[in-house]
């Protein structure tokens, strides 16, 4: 299983829901985060190359990243592969998986891509893992009615600010008309339903909603 890096593990339910989408597609891709902390996904498809640069034509465009040079480094599709080179395009040099990157290297999944200050993550389509591999093992749960509900209105500000977080017991309670105490009840069968009791209180609501996604419970 991979394992990204901190930053790219701690999204809203939004960009959870984006990168899994992509991933069931089974498109190979770059994966980042902007000068504001939003998860940026370049889609690789089936183009021969993939330019990374600070100017805004290139293809993975890092125009706020000012160690990075306008045409930094390409990504091209080599026999079915994707493989990285800098070839002395850049200023500062590339990285990968914290090592400097000479010539034409293959990526694979899960490859930490250092340009400039940006951290770049490419994930392989199709034979790759996924982001949430350790959720896929789990069997989506049985779900009472107000156990859906309660998780569906954790996640809505999914629908209503790109970069929200899960809803508060109190907007919960709000939303559906219901007292903060039942809101917490259905919240610690959800918990044990999907797993993640154990877990540090304050990492409990963003794992819930990342399970709910990844084992297809919230589609």
């Amino acid at each position: 299983m991979r394992v990204l890096p901190p930053a790219l593990r701690s999204v809203s339910p939004r960009e959870l829901a984006q990168r899994i989408d992509a991933e069931r597609r089974g498109l190979s891709l770059i994966l980042h985060l902007d000068d504001e902390g939003r998860q940026r996904i370049v889609e690789l498809g089936d183009r021969a190359s993939v330019s990374v640069g600070r100017s805004p034509s290139s293809d993975v465009s890092l125009p706020w990243d000012h160690e990075v040079s306008r045409l930094h480094a390409v990504l091209a599709r080599e026999g079915g592969e994707w493989t990285i080179a800098d070839d002395g395009l850049s200023r500062n040099g590339s990285f990968v998986n914290g090592r400097r990157l000479r010539g034409h290297r293959r990526l694979r999944d899960g490859d930490a891509i250092k340009v400039g200050g940006t951290l770049l993550v490419f994930l392989e389509g199709e034979r790759g893992g996924t982001t949430t591999a350790a959720s896929r093992t789990l069997a989506p749960p049985e779900l009472s009615e107000a156990q859906r509900r309660v998780l569906v209105s954790l996640c809505g500000p999914l629908d209503e600010a790109p970069y929200a977080g899960p809803r508060s017991n109190k907007e919960i309670a709000e939303n559906l008309f219901l007292s903060v105490e039942t809101v917490k009840t259905h919240l610690r069968a959800l918990f044990d339903l999907f797993e993640v009791g154990d877990l540090p209180q304050n990492r409990k609501r963003a794992e819930l909603v990342r399970r709910a996604f990844e084992t297809g419970v919230l589609g």
